[in-house]
């Protein structure tokens, strides 16, 4: 009997492997395609393209206006993990440190965003923005992405915020330190772990939130995921490996903007350090 279960255990284990092998090699290969795809001249019926170039990547950035919408993209996220952070922190400190009637629907109402596809309340979303004359402009795609941003920051930072002892704060009072300072002073090194973990995940998501954006953007607000996808399907004839070329500089923007949330963002470490912090 313990025999046949150690022999079940080590075909799961085993299966599990030939799964994740599978589904990796299918991911590289993928990208592997794409990113040949953007340096070969003509890739047809051959393993590899029959000559390598890089005038699809000038070609692409000429085209596409990556310049512009590259300069859009940093504005727009950026002024969305802003905007993110001081809504949210504020929200997720008032959240975890009074208790109110109906706290657990504000919470509920929270996370809304979270669980419901963006396509299902982007749409309505975007009818109201455009009839307050906001839509296709900046600051409708800001205010568009701000909807899931804002609760995702409140739902990481609350547990952050409930580990600080209430004492702490209380002791800062009694020695005079009002509420910008008690903030700056005793909160913010505390928090700033979770700050950096909940703004740099909002940065990503934001440059990879697609549904909203495409909803909200006018000509001259497109962020590069919106544009990537214009480029595919927008009318006329366009050469497949600039396409390409552009997918792969989508690829390595996002990529290095997850790299450095991937460098703060450890939730084991943020989470000894806040309690460390704390005590």
């Amino acid at each position: 009997m313990i025999r046949d279960t150690s022999i079940a255990s080590k075909l799961w284990i085993t299966a599990v492997w030939v799964l994740t092998a599978f589904f990796v090699i299918n991911v590289l290969a993928t990208i592997a395609a794409v990113v040949l795809s953007s340096f070969g001249t003509r890739w047809l019926g051959t393993w590899i393209p029959e000559a390598f170039t890089i005038k699809w990547y000038a070609s692409a950035w000429q085209e596409f206006q990556l310049s512009r919408v590259l300069l859009t993209t940093f504005q727009i996220v950026f002024t969305v993990v802003l905007l993110s952070g001081l809504l949210g922190v504020t929200a997720a400190y008032a959240m975890a440190r009074r208790d109110f009637p109906g706290k657990r629907l504000v919470m509920l109402i929270f996370l809304l965003p979270l669980l419901v596809p963006p396509i299902t309340f982007g749409i309505p979303l975007t009818t109201v923005l455009y009839k307050f004359d906001v839509g296709g402009t900046f600051w409708g795609v800001v205010l568009a992405n701000l909807v899931p941003t804002v609760p995702f920051v409140i739902l990481v930072m609350i547990p952050f915020i409930e580990q600080i002892d209430p004492k702490i704060e209380a002791a800062a009072r009694v020695f005079g330190a009002g509420t910008f300072r008690l903030f700056i002073h005793v909160l913010l090194p505390m928090l700033i772990p979770g700050i950096l973990a909940s703004l740099l995940l909002v940065l990503v998501r934001t440059v990879g939130m697609f549904e909203l954006t495409f909803f909200t953007a006018g000509p001259t607000t497109q962020t590069l995921v919106v544009a990537l996808y214009y480029s595919v399907f927008a009318a006329g004839v366009r050469s497949v490996q600039s396409i390409d070329a552009m997918a792969v500089i989508y690829m390595v923007t996002t990529l290095i903007w997850l790299l450095i949330a991937l460098r703060f963002v450890n939730p084991t470490q943020i989470v000894a350090r806040t309690r460390q912090a704390s005590h």
